[in-house]
């Protein structure tokens, strides 16, 4: 059973991350509407670079994408409170029900993974060059969410034995 409570706890602390994330980006909108204008404008990195096509500068695309961050955030925190719940409402199922209610902490961590390692690593820090900027570089916080993401997911996902 303090597996399962350790599963659902870790799950429901992923989602409770994700709300915080989305909650402050809405409430706070300009604080880190200022990153997205200044990665996607590629205006931080290194002088002369050659991916300067890349570079978007039209203020209604930066706040497309910063919308696009905000909604995919949020669905993270939608998917991981749901899988927190699913498990609660299936702790004392047996192993399989409990294992079909991870389904939804798959889908949670996947949507999380998105954003921060393909959001953040692959299209900000590569694609935008994001890394090249001492001011706004994201990757080392994304990095921390990912990978935190990842290990909670592996965790929840080894499989369960049946309860006494």
């Amino acid at each position: 059973m303090i597996v399962r409570l350790a599963k659902i706890a870790m799950t429901a602390a992923l989602a409770a991350f994700a709300f915080i994330v989305t909650y402050d980006n809405i409430v706070d909108y300009g604080t880190n509407y200022e990153f997205v204008k200044h990665v996607l404008s590629m205006d931080t990195t290194f002088p002369g670079n050659r991916l300067m096509h890349r570079a978007i500068t039209d203020p209604a695309l930066w706040r497309l994408a910063y919308a696009a961050i905000i909604a995919a955030e949020g669905i993270v925190f939608l998917l991981l409170a749901v899988a927190a719940i699913a498990m609660l409402l299936s702790l004392r199922a047996p192993s399989a029900g409990f294992q079909r209610a991870k389904a939804w902490m798959v889908a949670g961590a996947t949507m999380g993974f998105m954003v921060w390692f393909f959001g953040f690593m692959v299209v900000g820090g590569e694609y935008f060059a994001m890394w090249q900027s001492k001011t706004w570089n994201g990757q080392e916080a994304a990095f921390r969410f990912y990978m935190t993401l990842l290990a909670v997911l592996i965790f929840v996902m080894q499989k369960d034995e049946e309860l006494a």
